[in-house]
């Protein structure tokens, strides 16, 4: 049987750019599809700036993932020579007692991190800019800092064409059709025929692997940006990153680097039904919440945020993603489903996918796409 290469990825953004770029350092025959253009904004990897962080309130079971992430990222800027993560430290906050800050003390314990305990009061003589409530901790991650995700999508593809990969760029995958020793893509006008496929949809997921169809959702994230009149407060070196729960709402921060913006925006609430469809508008309305935050968590910043965009992502119901084989679909290994949390950690998630495809080993078992009821 002829095939065009040994493998394809579906999908180059967030956790796909990485796996082409893994896959080609590894010497395999790669193709790779983008519907759209390579660094785009339109669906996961977009809005300038990502967390990274390793005191994990998602589980301390991330943490190898992450150490590994952290270690790949270096090595992409060593390959690229772009700066793409900025260490600034991150603060997780949240009151005592709770699963997530469980969760972030776990990972220090278990791991030994470098990090740091701030009380109430320590909080208020080293980072004033934040108002805690009562009852309220914060964890400082000193390998915590910002991301920048459309520089690394764009560093990462380029890397791997020059490592031999085969990039079709606005071309979209219109059929995956699994065969037991090979794959058929059809993307653009053509039929390409693969021993394996690795499909990194992000919100298209679902739709490209329709045995996940009842296992990935995705949500509409709308991104804020808010002025300070003080951009010294709030630079890198004095601001870390921050993830914080306020009540029933998650909301999370970056300094700026613009010499005033700082971005401040929650977690992801809507569904979206159509990926291809998604409402970038952004009414006023909409905007209350955060605002509201920002005025009493921040009330250094103006309460009104004076940029936004959006964006959206695939969401599972245990907020873990989806990585590995889907059982009854042979020769397609999955990525999807990260809800909202991947960009840091997806080097090593493209790591994992290049180990699956080449050597049929290297699966994360709490993160297996079977775990889902009907798949």
């Amino acid at each position: 049987m002829a095939v065009d290469a040994d493998v394809a990825v579906v999908g180059l953004g967030t956790l796909g750019s990485m796996t082409v770029w893994q896959l080609a350092r590894a010497g395999a025959d790669v193709l790779g599809f983008e519907q759209f253009g390579i660094g785009h904004d339109r669906s996961a990897a977009g809005g300038e700036s990502r967390i990274f962080r390793t005191a994990y309130q998602e589980g301390p079971e991330y943490v190898p993932l992450l150490r590994e992430a952290h270690r790949l990222w270096r090595e992409l800027e060593a390959e690229s020579g772009g700066r793409l993560l900025t260490a600034t430290g991150g603060l997780t906050i949240g009151a005592e007692g709770t699963e997530a800050m469980a969760n972030v003390l776990a990972s220090i314990e278990r791991f030994g991190l470098p990090a740091e305990v701030l009380d109430a009061a320590a909080m208020r003589w080293r980072y004033p800019q934040h108002r805690l409530a009562d009852g309220e901790m914060a964890v400082l991650d000193h390998t915590a800092g910002v991301l920048r995700p459309e520089f690394a999508v764009i560093a990462a593809v380029t890397r791997a064409v020059s490592l031999g990969a085969r990039v079709h760029s606005g071309t979209a995958v219109t059929a995956i059709e699994p065969f037991g020793d090979h794959v058929v893509v059809t993307a653009g006008e053509r039929r390409f025929t693969v021993r394996q496929v690795v499909v990194a949809g992000g919100p298209w997921t679902a739709r490209l692997v329709p045995a996940l169809a009842g296992a990935v959702h995705v949500r509409r994230i709308v991104m804020t940006w808010f002025a300070t009149t003080d951009p010294a407060r709030y630079g890198p070196e004095r601001f870390p990153v921050f993830i914080r729960q306020s009540g029933e709402r998650h909301v999370f921060g970056i300094p700026t680097f613009d010499g005033g913006s700082v971005k401040v925006a929650l977690v992801a609430e809507d569904p979206v039904a159509d990926p291809d469809a998604l409402d970038r508008d952004v009414r006023p309305s909409a905007l209350s919440a955060i605002s509201s935050l920002v005025q009493g968590c921040l009330p250094e910043l103006h309460p009104y945020p004076h940029r936004v965009s959006v964006h959206m992502d695939g969401y599972t119901a245990d907020g873990h993603p989806l990585v590995g084989a889907v059982p009854g679909v042979p020769n397609v290994v999955v990525l999807g489903g990260f809800s909202g949390h991947g960009f840091k950690m997806a080097p090593a998630i493209g790591r994992v996918a290049a180990d699956l495809v080449l050597r049929g080993q290297g699966s994360v078992g709490f993160l297996d796409p079977g775990r889902h009821a009907g798949i």
